[in-house]
């Protein structure tokens, strides 16, 4: 099995406080792969440490088996990993047009003069066009991102990710706050993400969950509780006692 992502041993402590504990995890090449688990289970530090916002006090992480335990966020987006936050984490004042303009010229190394690219070549525009309806973002693609509906901001957040052409994806939370109504297009967008993006799901939506991931780790007091399919972790007497409840499969 092809790994793209991995922890050994990680570890991290606030005080005398314990988040992650030992934390060994494998996420293959092309899966996708959900971290679950209870409030407080350190599931949004994992990604922080994944991401390189945290560093961890013990362990390792390696993406497609480089060690990159040491390198901050940006050198990491480089190397093809990118991700979401519970917390959208966008430019108020641009447009869609513009936020995944600017996403799309900062890969091609034109971020410095970004804005004299939006209409000067046909590549950028094809892709930035390509990238808005994939995420349903064509009819407000030039009004401003506050304006948008908390669904809409939800799936710039994701194209924006997409637009930096990861190869592995972190998304904490992609629905979270998101109306019922505006539910289903977040849920049509990250089943739609291409295939050969590997992506790790942390959230709370057991209905999302279990519809996307082809495997699940349970996270409980930053360690491991278990892992396996979703219709095994279902099962699990030890998932049932901590976190999902009796009516999981009813």
């Amino acid at each position: 099995m092809s790994v793209a992502l991995e922890t050994r041993g990680l570890e991290k402590q606030f005080g005398g406080l314990e988040v992650t504990r030992d934390l060994s995890l494998r996420i293959a090449t092309g899966a996708r792969h959900a971290l679950i688990g209870p409030n407080g289970a350190g599931k949004t530090t994992v990604i922080n440490l994944l991401t390189g916002v945290l560093r961890p006090d013990a362990g390792t992480i390696l993406l497609e088996g480089a060690e990159i335990t040491s390198l901050p966020v940006h050198a990491r987006v480089l190397r093809g990993l990118s991700r979401t936050f519970q917390i959208n984490q966008l430019y108020a004042d641009l447009t869609p047009l513009e936020t995944v303009g600017l996403a799309v010229s900062e890969r091609l190394g034109h971020g410095g003069d970004w804005w004299r690219r939006l209409g000067a070549r046909a590549d950028v525009n094809r892709e930035i066009a390509e990238v808005l309806t994939r995420f349903h973002l064509l009819d407000v693609m030039n009004d401003a991102t506050a304006t948008l509906p908390y669904g809409k901001q939800r799936l710039l957040e994701i194209a924006l990710a997409i637009a930096a052409r990861p190869r592995v994806l972190l998304l904490d939370e992609p629905a979270a706050g998101v109306p019922e109504s505006e539910r289903h297009d977040i849920l049509a967008a990250v089943a739609g993400l291409p295939r050969d993006v590997t992506v790790l799901l942390i959230e709370h939506d057991m209905d999302l969950v279990f519809s996307f991931a082809d495997r699940l780790s349970v996270l409980v007091n930053g360690a491991l509780l278990v892992e396996g399919t979703p219709d095994e972790v279902a099962r699990d007497p030890r998932v049932r006692a901590v976190y999902l409840g009796e009516g999981l499969d009813a």
